[in-house]
């Protein structure tokens, strides 16, 4: 089959329970479970950093080689809170809590699929960093959260 487009709306994000590892919570970007997802827009970045391998021998011309590359993903949306109890979305609360722990705590898994995928993408050590919240008169509250992998990725099947 040939490759096509998919919908963004379809991509799959989950956090890692912290206090229960290797239990999953979405941070919803669709209708489904509970009720409708709170995220409308990602976005996945890539960073590297290079080493300069210019010599004599390069005759003015720049040299270069990746050393490291880096990861993160911006989700972005809306802040969900039930109105009778108060409760934010569970994967939004998870989120939540996680940007305010420290040091080594302030690690914990995030993985992530587009529609179709047989396997996550498993980012095992993760830092949460919440985004800017808000919004104006005639707007809904707006939220974010910016996920930034630390160490290599992995994969999982789904189930």
């Amino acid at each position: 089959m040939a490759a096509t487009k998919y919908n963004a709306r379809d991509c799959q994000f989950e956090i890692e329970d912290f206090l229960n590892p290797g239990t999953w919570v979405a941070i919803r970007t669709a209708q489904g479970g509970a009720g409708e997802g709170g995220i409308n827009t990602f976005s996945l970045s890539h960073e590297y950093e290079t080493a300069d391998t210019t010599t004599f021998g390069s005759q003015g011309r720049a040299e270069s080689q990746n050393m490291q590359e880096g990861k993160s993903i911006t989700l972005e949306g809306f802040r969900l809170k039930d109105k009778t109890t108060g409760a934010l979305d569970p994967g939004q609360a998870l989120a939540e809590v996680q940007a305010a722990r420290l040091g080594d705590d302030s690690l914990v898994g995030f993985r992530m699929a587009a529609p179709g995928d047989t396997t996550w993408e498993v980012w095992p050590a993760a830092t949460f960093q919440l985004g800017d919240q808000g919004g104006g008169n005639n707007d809904k509250s707006s939220w974010s959260v910016t996920i930034t992998r630390s160490g290599a990725s992995t994969t999982a099947v789904k189930a």
